[in-house]
């Protein structure tokens, strides 16, 4: 008998009206000869409420402690679409994490996780049961309740539909699927019927909120097929798997983009070879993401290297660059704010040269200017001005046909 795993996140079940809809969605899956698993997220706002309960009663409270706290919002949840499912005639039980097996590293508030051992759960499926379980969450070799951190409970549903060998791991949201680009902001914005992992990794580590990296991650190392639906109508949603048939032969497929980035740029009076190094060993350290990277050495210029961040690390990294001044040997550090950085996206891109180019040409045409550039395989980033942001997503997603794309 096939096997699913079904996911909703937090605004899915967010009042009791959305957990009775996911019983019922729950319920037709049933209905349709399956067994089914489902993993829940806290309803709606409840982790920042928790979080904030936590910061009134301790402030500087320890992550152990964070972590038995959070992780009673998923219990929430879970509990009440079981007791919904039965009451729509399906035998449900709720598990917790560490109940359905889900083993991680010692490490609170961030944990990865090491292995499943499903037996639980697959015994429950198997007598026709379904299983809600916490996502989020799990238990190290000490018995001691971990949080996964953010996009747990995407990593909770596929790590589980891995361990279950389950056919497909189905999220369900409160969006249709994947779009060209978010269509709060591009209203000619299309559904794609299927994305490529490696297209979805990249769409997913430029911004994009559909679904956690991590978790699109994983599917790929193991090829689970997962599939983005909405969870409040009907619709089949988006496909992530990976072989993709070329959709109407897009060569780009999709255009993320991501606000609040900041530009700064170091300087030395003399070239210095260990610079880069210093520096970006001196950030990692103090667990600063650095995006894109540029060099500059010429005989006429001042030496400099400029990077990317983002705005929340701005602080961090001026005190890192100021505390260090003497032992990374620069002469002075300029930053730009208010900028963006967007990006094109497709497996297309690799057998199909000029689409840098074009992307260029169609920014030179609307008088936006390129800050810094970033390229991989499947991927074009540039830095603009913020406040071109929105003309330079909607340029490019007509520029690249996505305005025409006819997902179903």
């Amino acid at each position: 008998m096939e096997r699913i795993v079904m996911k909703f996140g937090g605004t899915s079940v967010a009042n009791p009206e959305r957990i009775a809809r996911a019983a019922q969605l729950v319920v037709r899956e049933v209905n349709s000869g399956k067994q089914v698993a489902v993993i829940v997220s806290a309803m709606g706002k409840t982790t920042d409420e928790l979080l904030s309960l936590a910061k009134e009663v301790n402030s500087a409270a320890g992550r152990r402690e964070l972590d038995m706290l959070l992780a009673t919002g998923e219990q929430v949840t879970a509990s009440l679409l079981a007791m919904a499912i039965s009451g729509e005639g399906v035998e449900a039980h709720s598990y917790t994490g560490w109940q359905a097996g889900v083993l991680t590293e010692s490490v609170h508030g961030n944990a990865r996780i090491e292995q499943v051992q499903a037996d639980r759960v697959s015994a429950a499926l198997t007598s026709g049961t379904v299983a809600v379980i916490t996502g989020f969450q799990g238990a190290d070799m000490h018995g001691e309740l971990t949080t996964l951190g953010r996009g747990g409970s995407d990593t909770s549903a596929v790590a589980i539909a891995i361990a279950l060998g389950a056919s497909i791991c189905d999220i369900y949201t409160d969006v249709e699927g994947v779009f060209t680009t978010d269509p709060r902001l591009i209203k000619q914005a299309q559904k794609l019927e299927e994305i490529s992992y490696d297209e979805m990794l990249e769409i997913a580590n430029l911004g994009a909120g559909v679904l956690h990296p991590r978790a699109v991650e994983f599917a790929k190392n193991h090829q689970m097929p997962l599939r983005v639906r909405p969870a409040h109508i009907e619709g089949e949603g988006t496909i992530i798997k990976e072989e993709i048939d070329l959709e109407n032969n897009l060569v780009v497929r999709g255009i993320a983009f991501e606000r609040d980035i900041v530009r700064i740029t170091v300087m030395y009076n003399v070239p210095y070879n260990g610079s880069l190094a210093n520096i970006f060993t001196a950030l990692a350290e103090h667990h600063v993401n650095v995006d894109i990277i540029v060099q500059t050495i010429r005989e006429d210029v001042q030496p400099s290297v400029s990077f990317s961040i983002k705005k929340e690390d701005f602080a961090e990294v001026i005190n890192v660059l100021e505390s260090n001044k003497e032992a990374l040997g620069y002469s002075r550090a300029d930053f730009e704010v208010g900028l963006a950085k967007v990006s094109i996206v497709g497996s297309g891109m690799v057998s199909n040269p000029g689409v840098a180019a074009s992307l260029f040409e169609t920014l030179r045409q609307v008088d936006i200017p390129i800050k810094m550039v970033s390229t991989s395989e499947i991927k074009v980033s540039v830095v603009i001005p913020e406040p071109e942001m929105e003309k330079a997503v909607a340029a490019l997603h007509e520029q690249f046909g996505l305005d025409a794309v006819k997902g179903k």
